[in-house]
């Protein structure tokens, strides 16, 4: 398959990653309130190594998580996408939603915005059944994106993240999920 290399909603482009986008994205993953749900910031070097994996993905599956810019600034503000879940749950194999934006670009709609023309990719362009998300049960702001996306909480879904040390008070995940036909009726409702 050919990789979808970019996606077009009202206000953002979701293009593929260009080397500079490396210095904001390395302060977006270093700024401890936007990583506050996940286990610690991250260094320049691991940012650089994850814009590798993103491309590999792309590379691999033909979508990915795509750099977000807004189309009135040509601003770096972030990614949005979809990924294959990389760990053993209950709900995998599976295809996972998720966005992480610096904070200036917070509480404008972007996240969701994005997120929603990531789905219409998945369900429209890539023929998907349904696609997951999933955050710690604290992540209040990123299930509210969930929910305003259509997304419905699967309770018997939550999990303990794999990848998490047993105490962790991040490990334990909330489990979101939309179908096709969910997504038609929220297109349509």
């Amino acid at each position: 398959m050919n990789p979808i290399l970019e996606l077009e909603s009202a206000r953002l482009l979701l293009r593929q990653w260009h080397d500079d986008d490396l210095t904001e994205f390395a302060a977006l993953c270093a700024d401890p309130q936007v990583m506050r749900y996940f286990p610690a910031p991250l260094t320049r070097l691991e940012c650089a190594a994850l814009m590798g994996r993103i491309r590999g993905h792309f590379a691999e599956y033909g979508f990915g998580l795509w750099a977000l810019e807004r189309n009135d600034t040509g601003a770096f503000i972030g990614f949005t996408g979809l990924l294959n879940v990389g760990f053993d749950a209950a709900f995998t194999p599976a295809v996972e939603i998720g966005w992480r934006l610096a904070r200036r670009h917070w509480g404008q709609g972007f996240a969701s915005e994005a997120a929603w023309t990531s789905l219409r990719c998945a369900f429209g362009q890539l023929g998907l059944e349904e696609v997951v998300s999933f955050t710690t049960w604290s992540n209040l702001p990123s299930q509210k994106v969930m929910q305003a996306i259509g997304m419905q909480r699967d309770f018997a879904g939550d999990f303990d993240h794999p990848r998490l040390p047993a105490h962790d008070p991040l490990r334990p995940h909330v489990l979101y999920r939309i179908n096709r036909a969910q997504w038609l009726e929220t297109l349509h409702g």
